[in-house]
């Protein structure tokens, strides 16, 4: 069946306004961004009701799917509740580009208050667009840093949205996410295999520190590894580098562990914690180095690479490109950007309890980026201040909105800067055990684990609930 014959699918470009200075900056560089730019939006009315609700999905660090307006737990929600749908893409991400290009100058513009300004501006368009009426109560969605936005719009905007659904939502800004690694440790350890898994994690860590300290185990490495350049272990940003892109190998398996995104195109997805514990555990292998390299070869062939690039310099240069056609400005320039300016979030390996190697990728690496890629001046003390910023102007975890749902996953990393408890300012917190990021958004499964599935439950009463108080 094609959906898009069965429901009304539309999507516009809205001419949005440039903001006030105190959003934007001083009154001269405001001057400097269009009077006026296209953004990207998409409407779904197939179910809508006059007197319906009208669901907002935020869109954020990459481009926005409109996979999303067919598909999702909001989407079944939606024809339950007669809603409207919408879904605003993030400005400077997909289509959405309000400058020429993404100069560092021009980047300025690109902020989480920025986002939120765009929301606010978004939901009134609409809300005059469609004829809304006060009866039409507004819910917002989003997950991972757009669930964030959906807290924020909440707190910021009260009068604009009603409830809010903020879904493996990062609330908290922090310099070293020291926290991630520590969480997968956590997670690879519900495999089959327990904490063996991470304990041949770290011997095989511990077999490539042993070959970096002499040029034939450069050689060993490079061919283990399938490197596209042979690795010189003299220099010290590729061994990083190199570590942190096989520490990424997990990383990115544990973030989405078992989560149903199939439907939105995700590759990989068959790959899960069982898949890599089960090699880490696979005796046939010569050693765990090598069942290491197994990983890293999987993972290569998943996603269509003939060799793994983890020079620097080339990851430098491919970052400093400012073309919106370039591959870093696909998302990758821009939400750096972001992590750079008012977030950090970096992943690093400074915590002792996780198997990738204290000094593999610590702080110190994330901060080089910053400056190598931007300038020097985005450096730790800018970003520090920018953190504090960020922290100070939405609250982090001690957040005090109201009507704001805060769904977690206990395999996703990411809970470690979430809401994880009650707040009494009607803040409902709904942590799901053995689920991973953003997984009470997906389409349901028939597997579905138990938990998941009573997630999804609390989820649509607390948003009935809310919508009847407001």
């Amino acid at each position: 069946m094609n959906l898009a014959h069965v429901q009304r699918i539309s999507f516009g470009y809205g001419n949005t306004q440039r903001w006030p200075p105190s959003i934007s900056g001083s009154r001269r560089r405001t001057h400097n961004l269009p009077p006026h730019w296209r953004k990207r939006y998409f409407v779904n009315d197939t179910y809508f009701k006059g007197d319906g609700p009208v669901f907002l999905m935020i869109g954020g660090e990459g481009t926005a799917n409109p996979i999303w307006m067919q598909e999702g737990t909001w989407i079944e929600w939606a024809q339950q509740m007669g809603a409207l749908c919408l879904m605003l893409e993030h400005r400077y991400y997909g289509e959405s580009h309000p400058t020429k290009d993404l100069s560092v100058d021009n980047l300025r513009y690109l902020s989480s208050e920025q986002g939120l300004a765009d929301l606010a501006h978004f939901r009134n368009f609409m809300a005059k667009t469609k004829s809304l009426t006060k009866d039409n109560k507004w819910v917002s969605f989003g997950g991972s840093y757009p669930g964030s936005l959906s807290a924020w719009f909440r707190l910021k905007y009260p009068h604009l949205v009603d409830v809010a659904v903020a879904t493996s939502a990062p609330v908290q800004a922090v310099m070293d996410f020291r926290g991630y690694l520590d969480v997968v440790r956590d997670s690879l350890a519900t495999s089959k295999l327990g904490t063996k898994c991470n304990d041949n994690i770290l011997s095989a860590v511990n077999q490539l520190n042993e070959l970096l300290l002499h040029q034939v185990g450069w050689k060993t490495i490079s061919d283990m590894f399938k490197l596209c350049k042979p690795l010189t272990g003299s220099k010290k940003n590729d061994v990083a580098n190199l570590k942190e892109t096989l520490a990424g190998n997990f990383m990115g398996v544990v973030q989405y562990n078992k989560d149903n995104r199939a439907f939105e195109g995700a590759v990989g997805t068959e790959i899960t914690i069982d898949t890599l514990c089960g090699i880490m555990g696979n005796d046939s292998y010569k050693d765990n180095l090598t069942k290491y390299a197994a990983i890293n070869s999987l993972i290569l062939e998943t996603y269509g690479e003939k060799c793994l690039d983890v020079s620097y310099d080339d990851m430098i240069k491919a970052m400093r490109e400012v073309s919106w056609k370039s591959s870093a400005g696909e998302g990758g320039r821009q939400w750096v950007y972001q992590t750079c300016t008012e977030f950090g979030f970096f992943q690093t390996s400074d915590s002792n309890n996780q198997p990738f190697g204290a000094d593999s990728f610590p702080l110190s690496f994330s901060l080089q980026q910053c400056m190598d890629i931007y300038g020097k001046h985005f450096n730790i003390t800018t970003l520090a201040q920018g953190i504090e910023r960020t922290n100070t102007n939405y609250g982090g975890t001690g957040i005090r909105a109201t009507k704001v749902i805060y769904p977690n996953g206990s395999i996703d990393p990411w809970h470690a800067l979430g809401i994880l408890y009650d707040i009494p300012t009607e803040q409902k917190a709904i942590y799901i055990n053995g689920t991973a990021h953003c997984a009470n958004m997906y389409p349901a499964l028939p597997n579905d684990p138990p938990e998941l599935v009573k997630a999804r439950e609390m989820i649509y009463t607390l948003i009935q609930t809310y919508l009847k108080e407001s």
